[in-house]
């Protein structure tokens, strides 16, 4: 085999278009599992390392709801959601209030959390893999003209783009939003208007957690639920959140950017070789903008 025909294909509009349909069901996954990592990190200044295992527990959540109690896989979604947003509390009252602008502190506290979510995953569950039944509508595909595409697939991009909606009305469009704004901008001149900025922190790394959860339960549908699960889904995250600059409008951004790429140089060449060349992006991107597509309009306080 010539070595030119391991990284050139043959073009095809039909395969490039489905190739590109491919790319938002791609950049769907990592923006899901991105979007509670750019709450976290755009309104309280947190670099969760623990995200991933944040998103594995959404996925053992629906496993557990399913196999124990018998709930349907899509009620098991918004169940996950609450779940993991309850244990990210919990995490919050408990470490990481006292870890607010200390990021390496907060960088290694949630790495070691993250070991601890882990080896607790598999003493309570084993290391064996795990699998979620989904509704028989999710097991196959549709097709429409020459673009065939998983249902799973389309159930990711619709909850996404749900997901981002509704986030920015709760953002833009709510008190809640306007005091995590007024905190992020100006701590102190918030707290002098009676924001306590400690219970917004509070609620936003929940909601962060939350989404991490939701987005393992959406995610589990076409995965192996496993202990390690996490660790798949962590780089993709953060890296479409430095690239969006930590806010919410640059990380949908940089999800349809990389997603689309990653997919384009994928059928170009190779899976491999296009989160390689991706990657290489990336870091160029960064070296000339390393505020990102987004810049922060107002200095973290």
């Amino acid at each position: 085999m010539a070595a030119g025909s391991l990284f050139l294909t043959q073009f095809n509009w039909s395969a490039f278009i489905n190739a590109l349909v491919l790319g938002l069901s791609i950049a769907s996954i990592w923006l899901i599992a991105a979007l509670g990592l750019t709450i976290i990190y755009g309104a309280a200044g947190v670099i969760n390392m623990a995200h991933g295992e944040l998103i594995m527990l959404g996925a053992y959540s629906t496993y557990t709801l399913q196999t124990s109690f018998g709930i349907p896989f899509l009620l098991c979604i918004p169940l996950s959601f609450l779940i993991v947003g309850a244990i990210g509390l919990l995490l919050e009252r408990v470490l990481i209030r006292y870890l607010y602008k200390r990021p390496l502190d907060t960088m290694l506290a949630t790495f070691g959390v993250s070991l601890v979510l882990i080896q607790g995953t598999r003493i309570i569950f084993g290391s064996s893999p795990k699998y979620v039944d989904v509704p028989e509508f999710l097991s196959g595909s549709l097709e429409i003209g020459f673009v065939n595409i998983a249902t799973v697939r389309i159930l990711i991009f619709v909850v996404t783009v749900a997901v981002c909606v509704a986030l920015w009305f709760l953002f833009f469009r709510s008190r809640f939003g306007i005091q995590v704004r007024a905190v992020t901008q100006e701590k102190e001149m918030a707290a002098s208007f009676g924001v306590n900025s400690g219970r917004v922190y509070m609620m936003t790394f929940a909601l962060g957690a939350g989404l991490a959860g939701l987005a393992g339960a959406i995610l589990c549908a076409m995965a192996t639920v496993l202990p390690t699960m996490g660790g798949n889904y962590l780089v993709p995250s953060f890296l479409v959140v430095v690239v969006g600059g930590g806010a919410l409008a640059g990380s949908v951004a940089a999800g349809v950017g990389t997603g689309e790429l990653q997919s384009i140089f994928a059928y170009f060449t190779n899976d491999t070789f296009a989160r390689f060349v991706l990657f290489i992006l990336i870091v160029v991107f960064l070296r000339l903008r390393p505020q990102g597509l987004f810049a922060p309009s107002a200095k973290r306080r």
